[in-house]
């Protein structure tokens, strides 16, 4: 590791490379917004169907959000009967967020489609640059996880 400072040269990298992320997270989104769900919607959906039955309030603890916000989220996607309610199994007062069958269906449908873009946009690569690629990922894993906020 260099003692030197970094430029502005390493300052435009950075601002490169976020630019760069950024476009990926949002075309893999637009591969997805035919189910027209939003991208907190959707995280909703994903941690539903990761983590299990959640209040209003644990969702919006994890989407770093305040319980009033979440809940129009969560009227939607009611709405949409993508997640219905059901009593919390020690607490008379909650109430837990459950996803339905057609909240599966959605959540599975919405992750398959940033899937197949993904592989359809790496496959273009040559191999090098793939495995270049899946380097920069592990690199990226390694990074999020020496810096917890």
């Amino acid at each position: 590791m260099s003692s030197k400072a970094p430029g502005k040269a390493f300052d435009r990298d950075i601002a490169e490379f976020t630019q760069s992320i950024g476009l990926l997270v949002r075309r893999s989104r637009a591969a997805a917004a035919s189910h027209e769900l939003s991208w907190t919607e959707a995280r909703v959906l994903n941690r539903l169907a990761k983590d299990g039955p959640a209040t209003t309030a644990d969702l919006a603890r994890v989407e770093g959000m305040r319980p009033q916000s979440m809940r129009p989220i969560i009227a939607t996607l009611e709405q949409g009967g993508m997640i219905a309610r059901q009593p919390h199994p020690t607490d008379g007062r909650q109430v837990n967020l459950v996803l339905t069958r057609k909240g599966e269906a959605t959540q599975k449908s919405v992750r398959e489609a940033k899937r197949t873009w993904i592989t359809h946009a790496i496959a273009q690569l040559d191999k090098q640059d793939q495995q270049t690629l899946f380097a920069a990922g592990r690199i990226i894993e390694r990074l999020l996880e020496s810096n917890q906020p």
